[in-house]
């Protein structure tokens, strides 16, 4: 039996992404490892990498969607 030694390093946005972006690593070295896995890997869905990007900060926003406060005077 191989022994297999996965090493992480990822930083920034958020837990979820990191753990998306981690599962899809390990799917995409199992398959290269045995290409047999892929359509298991495949029909759960991890071998799809996630779309979602960070939004920019807009100019006269606090950020992506926060506006600054609003003074009536």
């Amino acid at each position: 039996m191989a022994a297999i030694c996965f090493i992480l390093f990822k930083v920034g946005f958020g837990i979820e992404g990191q753990v998306i972006a981690a599962r899809l690593g390990i799917s995409r070295a199992l398959v290269l490892q045995n290409d047999l896995v892929r359509p298991d890997l495949k029909e759960m869905g991890y071998l799809t990498r996630d779309s979602r990007r960070r939004e920019r900060k807009k100019y006269g926003h606090a950020g992506a969607r926060k506006r600054f406060q609003f003074s009536k005077r």
